[in-house]
């Protein structure tokens, strides 16, 4: 598991202060600048180099050693910018048609095939646009073999470093020196610079860049005075800002430039320039960058995310950056799973509260259950209505019963209907010869079985009962022995 923790949200959500890493990055070496960006003002928080030997896999293992390096050094950076090394990427003067930034990106692989007159399908392109005029635009082009930059792409994305842009190197220094460098303003300006193993060129008239930019190649044992002297005078010829370079500023990582002998043999002025001191990073901070060129790119590179527009990226042309689309993504997936999760809590919260409640009120209607049968003669509560209420009802009518105010006909109560029957077979006992066998009481009804001296007499006692306003609702006769047996079922009258 990786022990760098990544700040992906910190980018998103705080546009105060934020942490932005720059990389300087050749097919074998590195140099990372972490900058701290507060209220406009920019501090170096770290920097360090690393190197491989030329050997197979060197993408994948330069890009596991920085990202080592950044969790030895605890970076927490929101964004990543690359500039690539000039070893991995080419420069042309390329004419477009057109003037408008959105033709110009369309069209540009056209025009840069037909100017290189080579394929460019396997290449991926970077332009900044010199000059405009009626007649269209002159184009600086920059390309880059796709298959080595997808190979760093893919080697850095695999170690959690997807960077927002890759950009050229003398891009990024031009960057670093105007953001760190003073530049008078009346003065037209061509910066040498040298690192162990490269040289760049850009000008400047006064503060404003300007499209003039050469990068070569330094050899280990070259003298730097020679080199130096033969290419401003190129430089010079090739590049036209309006007005004839009157200044030149070196700087050499090595420190081996004599800058009087420089300005005799060019014939312009010539000084030093301290990239380190521009910077204003301690020596402490520096102590594991050997290189202050490398650092000013990485540097420059970084500056980077201070830009609203961006410039020249290699990642337009082919695998545009998604960081910002997949961090927002992943935050909004983050936010509906935590959400989701949220509502099943709550969900298995209320349904556990509402299980404990039902529970406990079956519990208690079963009781209840028991005791209303008790009172109501073996009647269950009503499930859809109100126990209570019936309970209450039924009280009220006891009471009724016993105060008076409610006559016992058409009473439900078991010694209500008694009553009836037993004041039916008095009316009529002595006159028909009345025996009862049995009398069965329920709920509802009442089952009386018995006989008389005749059929005649069982139909005066069936007359003296429904005038106790009771209802007869079955009957069944017979003769046995010389006497009118009876089975009847009688209610109450409603």
């Amino acid at each position: 598991m990786k022990k760098l923790k990544t700040d992906v949200f910190k980018g998103l959500f705080e546009s105060e202060a934020r942490n932005i890493l720059g990389v300087y990055l050749s097919r074998d070496r590195a140099t990372v600048v972490c900058l701290g960006l507060e209220g406009g003002a920019c501090s170096v928080l770290g920097c360090f180099s690393v190197s491989v030997e030329k050997q197979e896999g060197q993408p994948q293992e330069l890009a596991h050693l920085i990202w080592d390096g950044c969790g030895q050094r605890r970076f927490n950076f929101s964004e990543v910018y690359v500039a690539l090394d000039c070893a991995m990427y080419m420069q042309h003067s390329v004419h477009s048609e057109f003037s408008e930034p959105k033709q110009i990106a369309a069209t540009v692989r056209f025009d840069a095939e037909e100017a290189l007159a080579m394929d460019v399908a396997e290449l991926a392109i970077a332009f900044k646009i010199a000059s405009s005029q009626q007649s269209g635009s002159e184009l600086t082009v920059f390309t880059a073999q796709r298959k080595v930059l997808s190979e760093a792409l893919v080697s850095l994305q695999a170690d959690n470093i997807d960077p927002v842009a890759v950009e050229p190197d003398v891009i990024c220094l031009s960057r670093f020196i105007q953001q760190n460098v003073s530049l008078p303003p009346d003065l037209h300006i061509l910066f040498g610079v040298l690192s162990g193993t490269n040289g760049y060129f850009k000008t400047f008239s006064g503060t404003q860049e300007t499209t003039g930019a050469r990068t070569f190649l330094v050899g280990p044992k070259q003298d730097r005075n020679v080199l130096l002297a033969r290419e401003v005078l190129v430089t010079s010829a090739l590049v036209r800002i309006g007005e004839p370079i009157n200044c030149v500023k070196v700087f050499d990582s090595t420190g081996s430039v004599n800058c009087q002998q420089l300005g005799e043999k060019v014939g312009i002025e010539t000084s030093l320039v301290d990239l380190v001191d521009a910077a204003a990073a301690s020596p402490e901070t520096l102590a594991d960058c050997p290189d202050p060129v490398e650092f000013a790119i990485a540097y420059g590179a970084a500056l980077s995310g201070l830009e609203k527009q961006r410039g020249i990226n290699f990642r337009d042309d082919f695998m545009p950056y998604q960081g910002k689309k997949v961090r927002l993504q992943k935050a909004l997936k983050f936010l509906s799973v935590s959400v989701a999760c949220l509502m099943l809590a709550l969900g298995l919260y209320f349904q556990l509260q509402l299980w404990q409640k039902n529970r406990y009120r079956n519990r208690l209607f079963k009781k209840f259950e028991k005791d209303y049968a008790a009172v109501m003669f073996g009647k269950k509560p009503p499930a859809k209505s109100d126990p209570v209420g019936k309970l209450s009802s039924e009280l009220r009518r006891i009471r009724d019963v016993k105060s008076g105010q409610l006559s016992i006909t058409g009473e439900e109560s078991v010694s209500a209907k008694l009553t009836l029957v037993l004041e039916a077979f008095n009316n009529c006992a002595a006159q028909t010869n009345l025996n009862i066998d049995s009398i069965s009481i329920s709920t509802k009804s009442m089952s009386i079985t018995g006989d008389t001296s005749g059929r005649k007499n069982t139909l005066k006692l069936f007359e003296a009962i429904k005038k106790s306003n009771l209802e007869i609702l079955q009957q069944r006769l017979d003769t046995k022995g010389g006497r009118d047996s009876f089975r009847i079922t009688v209610e109450p009258k409603k």
